[in-house]
């Protein structure tokens, strides 16, 4: 399957994961391409200023993966403009996941894909697998399962 691992990542973490689940897919059969997003300004905040260079596209791929980090309890700002920004979802297989910091419950890991999962929904498009990795000393078996999980996927 033709899956676009599209990240947005602006320390190298969820890029790092992005990188290993796309081995991990690869070596499962898929053709996996990393797309990544790129803002003009980095230290912009505000949803009406964020500008996304040469967005991404994903009408070349049967299967998205969205991947990004947890900002401020939620998803970060720059793949909320990134995705409201998409056209139709519809008829694409799609897998979400983010990466945190912080390993405590309600630190912004779940509120983070359900954003992700709402934007999809908005596009037509339906999420049927999530991950969360907690940027910890167990991070390499969470991506390992995390890839696993999104291999029965596609």
């Amino acid at each position: 399957m033709k899956i676009g691992l599209i990240v947005y990542s602006k320390t190298g973490n969820t890029y790092e994961v992005s990188q290993k689940l796309e081995k991990n897919l690869s070596e499962a059969g898929h053709s996996v391409n990393i797309e990544r997003i790129e803002i003009d300004d980095e230290n912009q905040r505000d949803l009406s200023k964020i500008r996304v260079k040469s967005p991404p596209g994903i009408s070349k791929y049967e299967a998205i993966i969205f991947g990004a980090p947890v900002n401020a309890f939620s998803l970060c700002p720059e793949m909320t403009v990134y995705m409201s920004q998409l056209p139709t979802l519809k008829g694409k297989k799609i897998a979400c996941f983010v990466t945190k910091g912080l390993p405590l419950a309600g630190t912004g890991g779940n509120q983070a894909i359900s954003k992700m999962k709402n934007l999809c929904e908005s596009k037509g498009g339906s999420v049927s697998g999530t991950g969360i990795v907690i940027w910890n000393k167990d991070r390499d078996k969470q991506i390992t399962n995390m890839a696993d999980e999104f291999n029965k996927l596609f």
